[in-house]
């Protein structure tokens, strides 16, 4: 980790303690019997830790949609072309994608960040130009992005998080759009997770069983160009991921720093997730699994993050649309806490 920033490793201040036990006693003393709303009440207990009182919120929600292109996909590892990319934040700009709606729904404000499309979108309402380059590089032949780079592109995802918290914001999801990017995030998972990416790799945009075996042979490829890479989590994000991946991974360390939770999203969103987590541990108390995906080799790293997804719906678009969706039950959870009676002020025995 030598040649990145410091604030990368820099350990979050974690929940307070002290609120934790506090915010237990309370769901002990509220007007229900003790555990009947189930994962609620573990949502609520760290939501009060978190943000140090027994009054907790998540609003303002921010949903952040990074874009960026992959070279890999010059391997025929996508059904999809990457012009598509381009399409999909035209699309977003346009408000006519399902992150769009699931946003609106969720009562939480969009932002979209071009974190390097092939081509350039221009200016687009709404886009945010953060450019690290018209794409990475084809990490099959070679490292995906250089050092400067991946600085860079994680240096996207802390500015997106001041902008957020100079808005208020209390509550992060980040969303992805990328052609190839399940590519990226199977290589990079399998490098940090020690797995034969045949264990992770599933259909993406829609591939069959002929494309889901070739996409394995890619990423075995670049996992032996890239075999000491592994070593390092950064290193790893450098060689086998994509802008928008290193850009969620550094959103999530900058939300931690910056005392925000965030909510993840899919399979692309947890191997960012596994990256910022696998470089500073002490993030993982910052991040909510929005959902389990049914991309394969989700819930394997759901099990390396060693937590339990909110929603379990069969989804795997991406975009951020699982974690979106899930924003409604961390709101039901803080305001149950923070708004119910204890049997003491209702009166009761």
């Amino acid at each position: 980790m030598n040649d990145f920033p410091a604030w990368v490793s820099r350990p979050p201040v974690g929940p307070d303690a002290a609120v934790r036990q506090a915010a237990e006693r309370r769901q002990q003393e509220l007007t229900k019997p003790p555990g009947s709303l189930g994962r609620l009440e573990e949502v609520a207990i760290r939501l009060a830790a978190l943000q140090g009182t027994q009054a907790p919120r998540v609003d303002p929600v921010r949903v952040v949609v990074f874009a960026a292109d992959h070279g890999v996909t010059a391997e025929g590892i996508s059904a999809f072309p990457a012009e598509v990319t381009l399409a999909m934040v035209q699309n977003f700009a346009a408000g006519g994608a399902a992150i769009n709606a699931l946003a609106r729904a969720a009562g939480a404000e969009l932002e979209v960040v071009d974190a390097g499309v092939a081509q350039d979108p221009g200016r687009l309402g709404g886009v945010i130009s953060q450019r690290v380059g018209p794409g990475t590089a084809n990490l099959a032949v070679e490292p995906a992005m250089t050092t400067d780079q991946c600085v860079a592109a994680l240096d996207v995802g802390r500015a997106a998080v001041d902008r957020a918290r100079s808005a208020g914001t209390r509550l992060f999801v980040a969303g992805e759009m990328g052609i190839g990017n399940t590519t990226a995030a199977t290589a990079l998972a399998s490098a940090l997770m020690r797995l034969d990416p045949v264990e992770l790799a599933g259909p993406g945009t829609g591939l069959d069983e002929a494309g889901v075996s070739h996409k394995v042979e890619v990423i075995r490829r670049a996992l032996t160009l890239h075999a000491e890479a592994a070593e390092d989590p950064l290193e790893a994000l450098r060689c086998l991921g994509g802008f928008e991946i290193a850009a969620i991974a550094g959103a999530y360390i900058a939300a931690a720093h910056d005392g925000i939770p965030a909510v993840v999203d899919g399979f692309i969103a947890t191997a960012a997730a596994l990256v910022a987590v696998r470089a500073n541990p002490a993030v993982a108390d910052w991040l909510f699994l929005g959902h389990v995906s049914a991309e394969p080799g989700h819930r394997r790293l759901v099990a390396a993050l060693d937590d339990t997804p909110l929603l379990d719906l069969g989804l795997r678009l991406g975009e951020g649309s699982g974690a979106a969706a899930a924003v409604p039950l961390l709101r039901s959870a803080a305001a149950f806490h923070r708004e119910m009676a204890t049997f003491a002020e209702a009166g009761l025995t």
